[in-house]
């Protein structure tokens, strides 16, 4: 039995995520963006399990990894002291774009992604993230992406897809010419 017809979902969602990735052009060379860790917002009856907690530590390199496979972007790395000094609490940063704009300026980046991972449910989670220009501090988008399962793969897919959604976005509000920087008046 060949991998394709043991699984052909998995080798169909497969296919069309590579195919995706052809179609989707790199922003600019080298992008610098900062990826924070994603915060866990575990509604179930048993929150905050170690699998859960791993999983939740997993989707920043995943999402940084799937950037940098797309072309253009560079992630910035951000110290947990600096982090730490930013953040008031739980979902701050998720909340107060301005907040997390100066960090990912102050690191260097010219967008910040603040993710979350919230979980209502054992049969699926959201990959949440909020993508701010740090030039500006405005929050450019929203992003939300679906997981079904609490496996490893399904993870993975998730941050495959919520990179995707940050290259697009990216594209549509700036075409794949270099992101303008704004001048002070």
């Amino acid at each position: 039995m060949t991998p394709t017809t043991r699984h052909p979902r998995v080798m169909r969602a497969w296919l069309w995520a590579c195919l995706a990735l052809a179609w989707l052009p790199p922003l600019a060379a080298d992008t610098p963006i900062a990826i924070l860790d994603f915060e866990l917002n575990d509604v179930t009856p048993l929150p905050g399990t170690p699998e859960e907690l791993a999983r939740t530590a997993s989707i920043r390199p995943l999402v940084e990894r799937a950037l940098v496979s797309l072309g253009g972007y560079r992630p910035i790395p951000i110290d947990h002291a600096s982090i730490a000094r930013a953040n008031r609490g739980f979902g701050y940063l998720y909340d107060h774009p301005e907040a997390a704009a100066e960090l990912g300026r102050e690191a260097g980046a010219d967008w910040i992604l603040v993710g979350r991972l919230h979980k209502p449910s054992f049969l699926f989670a959201y990959l949440m993230g909020r993508l701010v220009d740090t030039r500006t501090g405005h929050l450019a988008a929203t992003l939300v992406v679906e997981a079904k399962g609490q496996t490893q793969p399904v993870t993975e897919r998730g941050a495959a897809r919520l990179a995707e959604q940050i290259g697009r976005t990216l594209i549509s509000l700036y075409g794949d010419v270099p992101i303008p920087v704004p001048t002070d008046q």
